[in-house]
């Protein structure tokens, strides 16, 4: 099921007396820890409170503009120390500092702050500068609300640690150039924002904040968190939580390569076969079709893209992934080292790895130049990843998992489910250790007389919905096929086990 999207509001903190051809604005470093765009720069922001309704507002066309502002004021306030209010011209710093601390030990709650201490707000100091909400192959999603808000010349932002990690004044193209090299991930409405004050402080700003229609509130279907890395997530019958299989496009100024076209439905693959056309129509020719697995959410889509956009689209894959498809006919075989190159500008090489445990032919895609991974379905933004057995095997996954980690130089994984990841060597090690937990508790379980599948799940899996015991029964024999490789357990039969009786790994 699609997350519904939360009331949220976004301040672009412009620094007064700025140069108009090349302002300065204010963004944050979100934290890692944050299921929701961690490690991502992006503006102070956050989900409006309920009391936001009941802050006053001059000015504002209509109530749910006042809120949105009231909403945005105060994540100001808790994010920067920034207090965008009327009638606190004459607060010091330390007077500040003092009614922030009112309203996180909720002594004072927002509205009841400004109330007490003779303060307002006003619509007019809130330009309204788009709508955007978070696409659905996120697990949290947002209905965000951007305001543009001069910062008041007395007053200095700065992060409050929690959520944010870190902040900075610093030029639009500054900022823009740094996302071009690759030093920063931004979401959408952020490189919209960028883009946008790189070219001045127009007297049609605000229009060309608006120009597009994803401002309004319109589904975002092409996402570049990085440079000629696009994500077009297509909606597919996978397993939940995830609704959509990201479909990722890389391209240079000459050549395109699609991977993993995952949608069944029609209207989904035309959207995708739409999208690509475009770049085609600027002077692009396809490459191939790239599949990272067999699996039927990533390659579903094949055979009506290349209907679609004609004759001479050839299909890459693994061998083994060749081997287990129906109706779908791989042209070219991608083994283990194997580069993909895209030339042009710019020239981008991706060194195939083959990463199997997931699925015998699975194949990751590193750009060693921008330390990009596409990891397919062997990690993911959302949900988690089955090891189903005999397609999916357990040590050979421990074994993907420890290569990926000793690739150097990884800033963001880009998985098959769900946004990108920004911490990639924690993001694998959580992985490896969440699963050795989890089998530690199996062997422990085993040993304790549990000798079925389901009788594990019972002892193991209290986390998990009773809806998806049959999938951790998979998993646990999945698990139980590595620990019988490492003669720790002895299988009775297919389906019955038993702790091995010289067992050498010790309780823990």
């Amino acid at each position: 099921m699609v997350a519904t999207p939360k009331d949220a509001a976004a301040v672009i903190l412009l620094r007064q007396n700025t140069d108009a051809t090349n302002p300065e604005l204010y963004w944050v470093k979100r934290s890692y820890q944050l299921a929701f765009l961690g490690g991502f720069h992006a503006f102070p922001g956050g989900q409006i409170d309920e009391s936001d309704s009941s802050a006053e507002v001059r000015n504002a066309p209509d109530q749910t503009t006042a809120t949105m502002i009231s909403g945005a004021a105060r994540e100001l306030f808790e994010e920067l120390g920034v207090l965008m209010v009327h009638g606190g011209e004459t607060l010091t710093k330390g007077q500040r500092e003092s009614l922030l601390d009112d309203m996180n030990s909720q002594r004072l709650p927002w509205p009841e702050l400004l109330k007490h201490y003779g303060l307002h707000l006003d619509a007019d100091d809130f330009a309204f500068a788009g709508r955007w909400v978070t696409p659905p192959v996120s697990p949290r999603r947002f209905d965000t609300w951007f305001f543009l808000v001069n910062c008041p010349s007395k007053q200095e932002p700065h992060v409050v640690q929690g959520e944010l990690i870190d902040g900075e004044w610093i030029t639009a193209r500054e900022a823009y150039n740094r996302w071009r090299n690759t030093e920063v991930l931004v979401a959408p409405p952020t490189l919209h924002a960028l883009t946008t004050l790189a070219h001045g402080l127009t007297s049609d700003l605000l229009e060309r904040f608006l120009d597009v229609p994803e401002a309004h509130g319109q589904t975002v279907r092409r996402i570049e968190f990085y440079p000629n890395y696009i994500s077009f997530p297509v909606r597919t019958p996978t397993r939940p939580p995830a609704t959509h299989t990201n479909c990722y496009v890389v391209y240079s100024s000459e050549e395109i390569l699609i991977f993993d076209p995952g949608s069944p439905y029609e209207d989904e693959q035309l959207a995708l076969a739409q999208f690509v056309k475009g770049l085609v129509n600027e002077g692009r020719r396809i490459k191939a079709i790239v599949l990272t697995h067999v699996h039927p959410d990533h390659v579903a889509g094949v055979n009506p893209l290349i209907s679609t956009l004609g004759t001479g689209v050839i299909v890459a894959a693994h061998q083994q992934t060749a081997e287990g498809l129906n109706g779908i006919v791989v042209d070219q075989f991608i083994e283990d080292g194997d580069t993909l190159r895209l030339a042009g500008n710019p020239t981008i090489h991706l060194q195939a790895l083959h990463t199997p445990g997931h699925a015998r032919g699975h194949l990751c895609f590193h750009d060693r130049d921008r330390g990009i991974l596409l990891t397919g379905d062997n990690i993911v933004g959302l949900g988690s990843v089955l090891i189903d057995p005999p397609e999916g095997d357990m040590r050979k996954y421990f074994n993907s998992l420890q290569r990926m980690k000793s690739l150097g130089g990884l800033k963001v994984l880009f998985g098959g489910h769900g946004p990108p990841m920004a911490n990639p060597y924690a993001k694998i090690d959580e992985y490896i250790n969440h699963r050795l937990e989890r089998e530690q508790n199996i062997l422990e379980a085993i040993r304790e007389g549990a000798g079925t599948a389901k009788e594990v799940v019972a002892r193991v899996y209290t986390d998990v919905s009773p809806k998806a015991h049959a999938m951790a029964e998979r998993a646990v024999l999945a698990h139980v096929e590595k620990l019988e490789a490492e003669k720790l357990v002895t299988r009775l039969g297919n389906e019955q086990f038993r702790a091995a009786p010289t067992d050498p790994r010790p309780l823990q």
